[in-house]
C-alpha cells in the first residue's frame, strides 16, 4: 500500500518533469508556432476574399388547384424537396445566366456558387450565392430567386393553358351536338319523342355548363408560384474567419504541431535530458547541478560553481553509507572523462575545507594527467605517505603530491601513471592498502576512475570503494547508459550515492584539455621532464620555490 501511495505522489512530479522536457525543445515548439503563423498569414492574405448574399422565397401553390382531391389543403400538395431540386436545376440556372448576362457555358460555374436550402418546417427556399464582390453576390442571389419564380410561373401557366385547351376540345363537339338536338326538337310532333329529346338536351346542357365552369376556373387561377420575402443586399464583410482569426488559428495549430513534435522528440530521445530522469535511471538522488561545464583551472574559484561543489559535499557528508566508509568513487558513464576529474578534485578540496584529511587517488591509469594541472603546495607529507618507496616505484607507491587548494587548504594526490597491466595494478594489495587509508579517523579517500562503460577499471575498484558518484551531462547521456551503469555497479557490490549533472562544454575547451593532458601524461612517465603548458608554469614556480622537487 505504501508503494501505491508513493507512486500516486510521484505521478504529478513525473508529469511536471515531462512537461519541462517537452518545453526544453524550444526549436521545435517555436518552429511549429512560426510555421503556423506564416501559414495563417498566407491563407489570410493570399486567398481572394469571397462574399455571400442570400434571398428567400416563400413557395405557394395556385389558389385553385384542379388536380387536388377535395378536403386537401393547397400547401399540403407542395413537395418542398422537389422544389429545392428544381431551384438548383439547369433550367433555373439557364434563366439566371440570361439575367446576369452570362452565356450557356457559364451555367455550371453559376451552379457551383449557388446553394439552395430549406429551413425546417417551412415552405421557404433560401438562395445563397457566393461571388468575389458584394454586388455580384447580391445580383446572383436575386437572379436565381427571380429565375425560379419565373420558371415556376411559366410552368404553371403552361399547364393551365393545356388544360383549358383540353376542356375546349371537349366542349366544341357537345355544342355542335346541342345545336343538332335543338333542330330535331323543332321537327318532332309527338310528345313522347319530344320529351326524350328534351331530356337529352338537358343532359348536354349540364355537361356544357360543367366544362364552361372548369374553363372559367382555370382562366381565373392565380399562377403565382411564390413571393420574395427577403431580397439579397450586398454584404459588408467577406466570408471566412477574417485575417486576425486566421493568423491566430494558424498560430494555435502550429503551436499544437510543435508541441506534438517536441513530445515525440522527447519520447524517442534516448538521452536523459532532466534531473528526474537521471534519478530514476540510477535510482539515486541528484546531488547537484553544476551551473557550467568545468574548465581550467580544475579547482573552481569562489563563486557559484564552488558553492555547488560545497553543496554536493555537504549532502554526501550526511549520507550514512558514505560517513560509515568515507570512500568515494567518481566516474562518468562514457565519453572522454573530462568532467569527472574536476568533480573529484573539487570534492576533495571541499572535504579538506571541513578539516578532514582528504586523499585523491587518480585511478585513471590509461590517461593520467592531474599532476600537471594542479598546483603543488610546499610542506611535509601526510602520515600515510611517510616511508614510501621511491618515485620511480610502481603505482601507487610512486610519486605523491600535496595539492594547494587555496582557502580550502590542502589535500593529498596520488597521480596516475601509465602501467603495463591496469587491471592487475588496480586489484593489487598496494592499491587496497592505499584505499584503506580511509579507515584512519577523520580521513576521506576520493578515487577517480575512467568511464564505466568504456573500461572495466571502475568495476575493479567498486568492491573497495563501494560509494559511487556518477558525473554526467543529461543532454548527451542516454537513459540506457545510466541504467547499465547502475546494473554494473550493483552487480559489483557497490552503491550509487548520487549523480552530479553538468552542461556540455565547448568542443574547443575539450580539445585544449586533451592537448594539455598529453604532455602531462608524458611527464608522469618521465618525472625528470617538466611538463609544458601555461598552468604547468605555475606548478614549476611553486615547486622551485619550495625546494621539494
Amino acid at each position: 500500500m505504501n508503494e501505491e501511495a508513493r507512486a500516486q505522489q510521484d505521478e504529478p512530479e513525473l508529469l511536471r518533469d515531462q512537461v519541462q522536457q517537452v518545453l526544453r525543445h524550444r526549436v521545435l515548439v517555436g518552429g511549429g508556432l512560426l510555421a503556423g503563423l506564416l501559414a495563417g498569414t498566407w491563407f489570410a492574405v493570399g486567398s481572394a476574399p469571397t462574399y455571400e448574399a442570400s434571398s428567400e422565397v416563400l413557395v405557394r401553390a395556385a389558389t385553385i388547384n384542379p388536380y387536388a382531391a377535395a378536403g386537401i389543403s393547397v400547401d399540403k400538395q407542395i413537395n418542398i424537396g422537389s422544389e429545392r431540386q428544381t431551384a438548383a436545376g439547369n433550367a433555373v440556372a439557364a434563366r439566371a445566366a440570361t439575367t446576369l448576362g452570362r452565356g450557356a457555358s457559364d451555367i455550371g460555374d453559376l451552379q457551383r456558387h449557388l446553394q439552395v436550402t430549406n429551413p425546417p418546417n417551412t415552405l421557404v427556399l433560401k438562395f445563397s450565392y457566393v461571388a468575389g464582390t458584394p454586388k455580384a453576390a447580391a445580383d446572383g442571389a436575386n437572379a436565381f430567386a427571380g429565375a425560379y419564380l419565373d420558371y415556376r410561373e411559366k410552368q404553371t401557366a403552361g399547364t393551365v393553358a393545356k388544360m383549358v385547351q383540353g376542356y375546349k376540345n371537349q366542349l366544341d363537339p357537345l355544342a355542335k351536338q346541342r345545336e343538332s338536338l335543338l333542330k330535331q326538337i323543332d321537327r318532332l310532333q309527338s310528345d313522347g319523342e319530344r320529351g326524350t329529346a328534351l331530356a337529352a338536351q338537358a343532359n348536354l346542357l349540364s355537361q356544357i355548363t360543367q366544362l364552361t365552369n372548369n374553363i372559367s376556373e382555370l382562366k381565373a387561377l392565380d399562377t403565382t408560384p411564390g413571393y420574395v420575402t427577403v431580397t439579397a443586399e450586398p454584404p459588408k464583410d467577406a466570408e471566412g474567419l477574417g485575417t486576425p482569426l486566421l493568423i491566430g488559428l494558424g498560430g494555435v495549430l502550429g503551436l499544437a504541431v510543435g508541441l506534438l513534435g517536441a513530445w515525440l522528440r522527447m519520447i524517442f530521445d534516448p538521452s536523459a535530458r532532466s534531473a528526474g530522469t537521471v534519478a530514476r535511471a540510477l535510482r539515486a538522488p541528484v546531488l547537484g547541478v553544476l551551473p557550467k561545464a568545468p574548465q581550467e583551472p580544475l579547482l573552481a574559484p569562489d563563486g557559484e560553481l564552488a558553492e555547488q561543489y560545497r553543496s554536493v559535499a555537504f549532502r554526501l557528508a550526511y549520507d550514512r553509507h558514505f560517513t560509515d566508509r568515507r570512500r568515494l568513487l567518481v566516474v562518468e558513464p562514457n565519453g572522454e572523462g573530462t568532467t569527472a576529474p574536476a568533480v573529484a578534485v573539487n570534492l576533495s578540496a571541499c572535504f579538506a575545507e571541513t578539516g578532514m584529511s582528504a586523499l585523491l587517488v587518480e585511478a585513471d591509469l590509461r590517461r593520467p594527467g592531474l599532476a600537471g594541472r594542479l598546483p603543488e603546495a610546499p610542506g611535509g607529507r601526510a602520515g600515510w605517505a611517510n616511508g614510501r618507496a621511491a618515485e620511480d616505484s610502481p603505482w601507487p607507491a610512486g610519486r605523491h603530491l600535496t595539492v594547494d587548494a587555496g582557502e580550502s587548504g590542502t589535500f593529498e594526490l596520488v597521480p596516475g601513471t601509465r602501467v603495463p597491466h591496469v587491471a592487475r595494478t588496480l586489484t593489487s594489495a598496494a592499491t587496497t592498502r592505499l584505499i584503506d587509508q580511509a579507515d584512519t579517523p577523520n580521513t576521506t579517500v576520493v578515487v577517480l576512475a575512467p568511464p564505466v562503460l568504456s573500461y572495466a577499471d571502475a568495476l575493479a575498484l567498486v568492491d573497495r570503494v563501494d560509494g559511487v558518484v556518477v558525473v554526467c551531462d543529461p543532454r548527451t547521456t542516454a537513459r540506457a547508459a545510466l541504467e547499465r551503469v547502475r546494473e554494473l555497479i550493483d552487480g559489483a557490490g557497490g552503491q550509487v550515492l548520487g549523480a552530479v549533472l553538468h552542461p556540455s562544454g565547448h568542443q574547443r575547451g575539450s580539445r585544449r584539455r586533451k592537448a594539455e593532458a598529453a604532455p602531462a601524461a608524458a611527464a608522469e612517465e618521465a618525472p625528470g621532464t617538466a611538463p609544458a603548458g601555461p598552468h604547468d608554469e605555475t606548478v614549476n614556480l611553486k615547486t622551485l620555490s619550495s625546494g621539494t622537487r
